[in-house]
């Protein structure tokens, strides 16, 4: 692997850390506005949570890629 790749393997792993605490954030969020009755507001804060679930597997794929 080139350094080229790893440093942007290891940039792509840092974002990918900070969008899951990101996540971890809203879901906690998410279940507080839930718990006082804004289920709509919830429910457009777990679309959110799935879309960067969704994304963080491409990132993790393109990590690996880069690692080989």
């Amino acid at each position: 692997m080139t350094d080229h790749n790893e440093a942007i393997a290891s940039a792509l792993e840092l974002l990918m850390i900070s969008q899951n605490g990101i996540g971890a954030a809203i879901e906690e969020l998410a279940k507080w506005v839930a718990e006082r009755g804004s289920t709509d507001v919830a429910d457009n804060a777990v679309t959110a949570l799935e879309v960067l679930d969704a994304n963080a597997e491409g990132i993790a794929c393109a990590i690996r890629l880069l690692r080989r």
